[in-house]
């Protein structure tokens, strides 16, 4: 057994761990300890994280639809028959809540809280500030970073509810309110003997007879004994005597609903009341058809243009896959995980703590927490290849923090030294079986 060691050792059997020492192929090699200021020493190389192409910044982009023609003036009928008012009153529509429509201008708010305007992902930048978003015609309001979300249709609360579900999905914390600030997709249009004919537009609580007059500035008549307020809705025209609504405070309070026409009527022609309405309902047909084909056009060129700018990312994905596009990497070695290289991201700089737990990190078992090394060679000529040991003692774990700061450049090498003991561990492991081998053949002659 005593000839056999000796042979071993005549032989050079040994065991050899790689180590960080202070030569390296004839270049020297600096250890510096890692530190709150010798990090930023180590920072101070020049580094421009690589970009994606341009085409991943782009965006298919929007547009906007024909507006439509305006509503058209009443006819002129010279010829007037008179004859008398009947009072000719709608029936009372039902109570509904009001409902979010395109055109509508909704109001995300905060509670104030800055982490909550941080989470939301762009929707509000500062505190207390409220930014408006428009529900688009297909009925849906863009949100940066969250997408598209389609609340047409809904109440309030439903649109609350599914802005809070799509905030959880996209993992933001929900802290907000809703409401409508501007109210365009619902309208009472007012017409005829007002001081101002104006489209009066519906609310939360949608305004009745009275009140829109009101809001048109008034009555403006000479003459009332045949003038009339006229009310067209869904097809029917109904009367109102303007001696009635005056004379009778509850048709002020007459109930009126969304697509509403009020035109007050100083004649006593039924008909050219209802030829104006029917002008109108014509305009407003050829304006939805005007938006239904600006609006199909328009998704036609964005559908062409996102399949355009899909195939040119594909195209770059698969250059990347097959190693044709040109990457900056950082190589790891000695007792991690996994020897390998990690690929350094686009846009953004990585630190020491990426690079070693996005790989798994390491075992505490077989690698020495205090010497985790960033070896960086000189790219300065007269240092003839001169390489600076970055030297991170994490056996402290506060010390951890430090590999957050430390930013990694290209060709960098992450390098482990192994425990103490499992130098033994392995030297042991591989000098037994040979001594052992030696020792049965000694037995057995």
């Amino acid at each position: 057994m005593v000839a056999g060691l000796l042979a071993l050792a005549a032989c050079g059997v040994t065991y050899t761990s790689p180590t960080v020492k202070t030569q390296a192929a004839g270049a020297k090699v600096r250890v510096v300890a890692l530190s709150t200021q010798s990090v930023l020493l180590a920072n101070r190389e020049a580094y421009v994280p690589r970009s994606l192409p341009e085409v991943f910044y782009i965006g298919t982009g929007g547009g906007s639809v024909n507006p439509g023609a305006a509503i058209p003036p009443a006819p002129y009928v010279p010829n007037e028959v008179r004859q008398s008012l009947t009072l000719r009153l709608p029936s009372d529509p039902p109570v509904e809540p009001y409902r979010i429509g395109v055109g509508d201008v909704v109001l995300l708010s905060t509670n104030g809280s800055a982490s909550t305007i941080e989470e939301l992902s762009g929707i509000l930048a500062v505190q207390n500030q409220r930014q408006g978003f428009t529900v688009r015609e297909d009925g849906a309001i863009s949100i940066p970073n969250i997408g598209a979300v389609s609340i047409a249709g809904m109440t309030l609360e439903e649109a609350e509810a599914r802005l809070f579900r799509a905030l959880v999905e996209n993992q933001v914390d929900p802290d907000f309110s809703l409401e409508i600030s501007q109210f365009n997709s619902k309208k009472i249009v007012v017409g005829g003997a007002v001081a101002n004919p104006t489209i009066v537009p519906v609310t939360l609580n949608t305004p009745n007879l009275g009140q829109v007059l009101t809001a048109s500035g008034g009555l403006a008549l000479q003459d009332e004994e045949f003038a009339s307020i006229r009310l067209y809705r869904d097809g029917t025209l109904y009367q109102i005597p303007i001696r009635d609504f005056y004379n009778r405070p509850e048709l002020q309070r007459t109930r009126l609903v969304d697509g509403d026409a009020i035109y007050v009527d100083t004649s006593y022609d039924l008909d050219r009341a209802l030829t104006f309405y029917q002008q109108k309902i014509n305009v407003l047909n050829l304006r939805n058809q005007a938006r239904a084909q600006a609006l199909s056009e328009l998704s036609t060129q964005v559908g062409l243009r996102r399949a355009a700018l899909d195939e040119q990312r594909s195209n770059f994905e698969a250059r990347a896959q097959l190693g044709a596009e040109k990457r900056d990497y950082v190589y790891l070695a000695g007792e991690v995980n996994k020897q390998s290289r990690f690929a350094l991201p686009y846009g953004q700089q990585a630190n020491l703590a990426d690079v070693l737990y996005d790989n798994g990190g390491f075992s505490t078992q077989t690698g020495n927490p205090a010497h985790i090394y960033v070896l960086r060679a000189s790219s300065n000529p007269a240092e003839f290849g001169a390489v600076t040991a970055w030297h991170l003692n994490a056996g402290n774990a506060a010390n951890i923090t430090i590999a957050t700061q430390m930013e990694m450049r290209p060709n960098d090498v992450v390098f482990i030294e192994e425990q103490p003991i499992t130098k033994w561990n392995r030297a042991l492991s591989q000098f037994f079986p040979p001594l052992i081998s030696i020792a049965t053949s000694a037995v057995t002659q």
